[in-house]
């Protein structure tokens, strides 16, 4: 029997878009974004994915990964993705790697669905019709203007009820910063805190004290997500009503599982450009619903917006500035939010996303 829609190019290219300010959170600062898109082709159509990496994967994907899933049925998804992660065991299954990864099965989703006419998100099983987003940026570059603008922008402008903002770069200037973005947002919204690892279990503890009164509902990565003691020791004593949120940096499922077992967050947090893509974020989601605990999507709203449609226990998206600002920029087809929320276009096949590819070409990366 003839191998229906076999796999053929597969190839990437990665682009450096700058930032439109420099921004900061609490343990970084940066002035660009690394794009890479692949590309898989079968039965005349091209799927696209992508991931916010780095450059060096463009040949991981067009010379191994490509390999690794040439001649397979573009329709079994799930053994290509096991092909993909047996064929990397010696070069680790973390950090470049996994986004390398993403990038690809989020493509052969987006390809099936084009094959069979049909968007992801009904293929994936959809669960919602709207997905919630929270705004998210308040960098720690910022000052104090632009964090109220840009907070109160979202809840005013596109209804998020809730919003994040960066801390942990000036410690002692924390407690006034939240107490201006509370302000700026009003009693109503909700008010989140990031501190991308920037504290010490006792550190954060002590911080999330002094916040607490301008009720600070959620307090994302308070120390490094590879010290789950920490954050198992953070969820047990922060202020009532405050959550623990981490997750960003896992890679697989052994990463979740170890954070849900600890128990070491509230919510988990799961990013598709770097856990697999929308097979891996789909584990993720059922191995939430086994532990009783939401999953919240971590950045790149727009290629998690199907997959997010169909995951249980999806808490909301993460509507990130700069990913927001790109996504707008270079894909035909982004979302634009209504009351707080996002929506598949689901008169387009897979993803919904198409690269604005003259839009594009001034940031390729040679």
């Amino acid at each position: 029997m003839a191998c229906p829609a076999p796999i053929g190019r597969v190839s990437a290219a990665a682009y450096d878009i700058p930032t439109d300010a420099p921004e900061a959170d609490g343990t970084l600062e940066w002035d660009r974004t690394t794009l890479v898109v692949a590309e898989v082709e079968a039965g005349g159509n091209t799927g696209l994915g992508y991931t916010y990496s780095d450059a060096a994967i463009v040949r991981l994907i067009d010379k191994k990964l490509a390999a690794l899933i040439a001649g397979r049925s573009a329709f079994d998804i799930g053994g290509a993705s096991a092909a993909l992660w047996r064929g990397i065991r010696n070069l680790g299954r973390s950090g470049l790697v996994a986004t390398a990864i993403s990038a690809v099965d989020t493509a052969l989703w987006d390809l099936k669905g084009k094959l069979l006419g049909q968007p992801a998100a009904v293929l994936l099983g959809r669960r919602r019709e709207r997905v919630p987003i929270y705004g998210s940026g308040g960098f720690t570059s910022y000052d104090d203007g632009r964090l109220r603008e840009q907070l109160s922008g979202w809840v005013a402008d596109e209804g998020c009820r809730c919003v994040k903002m960066k801390i942990g770069s000036e410690p002692a200037r924390d407690p006034h910063r939240v107490a201006a973005a509370r302000a700026a947002i009003g009693g109503a919204a909700g008010l989140f805190v990031d501190a991308n690892g920037a504290f010490s279990a006792k550190q954060a503890l002590g911080l999330a004290g002094r916040i607490a009164e301008h009720d600070v509902g959620w307090f994302e990565e308070p120390v490094s997500s590879d010290d789950i003691p920490g954050l198992a020791l953070m969820r047990a004593a922060a202020p009532a009503g405050m959550e623990i949120a981490a997750g960003e940096y896992g890679y697989n499922l052994d990463d979740f599982r170890r954070l849900l077992a600890a128990p070491a967050v509230d919510v988990l947090q799961a990013d598709l450009t770097r856990c697999g893509g929308i097979t891996g974020f789909m584990q993720t989601a059922a191995l939430c619903e086994a532990h009783h605990t939401d999953l919240s999507g971590h950045c790149a709203p727009a290629l998690h917006l199907h997959a997010a449609c169909a995951a249980p226990r999806l808490r909301h998206l993460e509507w990130f500035y700069d990913h927001v600002r790109i996504e707008h920029m270079l894909f035909d087809g982004a979302p634009t939010p209504r009351d707080g929320t996002i929506a598949p276009d689901l008169s387009r096949p897979g993803i919904g996303l198409e690269l604005k590819r003259c839009d594009a070409e001034q940031f390729r990366v040679a």
